[in-house]
């Protein structure tokens, strides 16, 4: 089966990117870890299905699979990429279109400038939803990882969550902590691990352990997961600048049940066929 793919990339964070709309794409888990693969396929963080959407009032569905080959629910910089494609290869006319995906409705925009604004939906706090275990919903929780007893916000942006703050994030044990917290047994659908410095109320600094990745430049999600945990702690702005290793993202949340809206921009690598 020969493919005609895209490379993108947000802030780093990058996709392959495949146009499903005209032809059916069925990929087996083994077959994006060859894709995903940086030595022996096109390397990237995340493969990115373009599928016509189920819903007639949806421009577009949306599937996300990790590296690992799992498929996930949501991912930020993904969307914002995905919008860039559909404009560019001429699959809409839309600046602003209504996506479906397995983490519920985004509605990403284009921005003049080139940047994309995306609607990421409203955080959700409930351990339910996230999903966490705990007795109930509390603004930290208590972790116990690797003998160490650490304090994290837990939240769901469409997909889970835990953010820990951090005095400095070039020091922080990410690749430690990050496949730990992963996998705690108390995230059954594993979890992305942020790890959050505040510089000012409007300025953080943050590193993701992305779930089914591992560390990673940029992340959409995890960006606006640290803004809604800041908040919720009042120690963040209703806008912040969130520097990541591949650049920076602004995250805008008013709180409550508002959504959190992210800007940021979306590169194209090259593209190429592949054989599967």
């Amino acid at each position: 089966m020969l493919i005609n793919f895209t490379k993108m990339h947000g802030l780093g964070n990058d996709f392959v990117v495949i146009d499903a709309t005209a032809r059916r794409v069925a990929l087996t888990p083994a077959q994006i870890r060859k894709i995903a693969d940086r030595h022996f396929g096109v390397g990237c963080d995340q493969v990115l299905l373009v599928e016509t959407a189920h819903d007639p009032n949806v421009d577009f569905r949306y599937r996300i699979y990790n590296a690992d080959g799992g498929e996930v629910e949501q991912c930020g910089n993904g969307a914002r990429c995905f919008a860039r494609f559909v404009l560019d290869h001429r699959l809409t006319s839309k600046r602003e279109i209504t996506v479906e995906t397995a983490g519920g409705i985004i509605r990403p925009r284009i921005e003049s400038d080139g940047q994309v604004t995306v609607n990421m939906g409203v955080p959700r706090f409930a351990p339910a939803d996230i999903p966490f275990v705990a007795d109930a919903t509390s603004d930290t929780y208590a972790l116990e990882v690797a003998g160490q007893r650490l304090t994290v916000g837990a939240v769901s942006m469409g997909n889970p969550h835990a953010v820990l703050l951090v005095d400095n994030v070039d020091t922080a044990p990410v690749a430690e902590l990050g496949p730990l917290i992963e996998k705690h047994e108390r995230f059954p659908n594993r979890v992305n691990a942020g790890f959050m410095q505040i510089i000012a109320s409007n300025h953080i600094r943050l590193r993701v352990y992305e779930r089914g990745t591992g560390e990673t430049l940029a992340c959409g999600t995890g960006a606006c997961a640290a803004v809604a945990v800041g908040r919720k702690l009042g120690m963040l702005d209703q806008k912040v600048k969130v520097d990541l290793p591949g650049g920076t993202l602004l995250i805008r949340w008013e709180g409550g049940e508002t959504p959190v809206w992210m800007t940021g921009p979306a590169t194209y690598a090259f593209e190429g066929k592949m054989e599967l």
